[in-house]
């Protein structure tokens, strides 16, 4: 049977895009779509108001197994928790929260399976290995860590990009500052990562990690053609969601 997904932010660039992927496949389908503003049908889909998110999932009753949110960080609070409510899984693909944001997503974990991922490409899951495995393999080297993503993208870096960084401060210890862009004079110091970030037409996304050593460059880069492969992995991640235990995911999980 198929996996029933609500859509939040359904007029949304990715909302829009998640609702497309579902429409092709097999294994799910779009039993519910909410959005902040009214919006035409998506796909053929309705789209009510979110305001009425904890009726419209009391109303589906068993018809909805997991919501997918690409919001906004105070919506996505919102969502999770009537969705937490409601008893339905929760896939978060929304960046940029801060750490009490963050902690309430994670507090949903307690009551229904959750999985918030920065990213849900599987390329981005291979750039994290390679990145964890150049950085313990290259000590010494300089990093700086490079995204661009379009123009009305909100929060930067990108969730992402800071993923990234995290991996690479596990690896090496020893970076402990982030740079964010530089200005004057600005010699690098021995323990930091710059962190760069640029907003251009509609670019989908794109992340590349820099290892600068002596007369040794190492560049790792992924790019994402559209967001349809960032829709496709949410999915996949939901299919995979519905139905375990309470608790808290992660999307290398589904990649296993």
């Amino acid at each position: 049977m198929a996996v029933g997904i609500a859509v939040t932010g359904a007029g949304g660039r990715m909302g829009r895009e998640v609702i497309a992927a579902a429409s092709e496949r097999d294994d799910c389908e779009v039993a519910l779509a909410v959005n902040r503003t009214p919006v035409d049908p998506v796909e053929g889909v309705a789209v009510a108001d979110a305001d009425d998110l904890p009726r419209l999932l009391a109303d589906a009753g068993h018809t909805v197994d997991v919501l997918v949110d690409f919001s906004g960080p105070d919506s996505s609070v919102e969502y999770v928790a009537a969705a937490a409510d409601a008893g339905v899984a929760c896939v978060v693909g929304t960046t940029g929260f801060d750490a009490t944001q963050a902690a309430a997503i994670d507090d949903a974990a307690g009551s229904v399976p959750v999985l918030r991922a920065s990213n849900f490409s599987r390329g981005i899951a291979a750039l994290r290995r390679a990145v964890r495995e150049a950085a313990a393999s290259l000590p010494g080297y300089d990093v700086e860590v490079t995204e661009t993503h379009h123009d009305g993208k909100v929060d930067a870096p990108s969730g992402t990009a800071l993923t990234l960084v995290d991996d690479i401060e596990a690896a090496r210890p020893g970076l402990t500052e982030r740079v964010h862009g530089r200005e004057g004079d600005a010699p690098r110091d021995a323990g930091e990562i710059g962190v760069h970030a640029r907003r251009a037409g509609d670019v989908a996304g794109e992340h590349e990690v820099l290892f600068a050593g002596d007369e040794n460059v190492l560049e790792l880069t992924h790019r994402a053609g559209s967001r349809r492969v960032f829709a496709a992995g949410a999915l996949d991640a939901a299919v995979w969601l519905a139905g375990r235990d309470a608790g808290a995911y992660d999307f290398t999980e589904v990649l296993e």
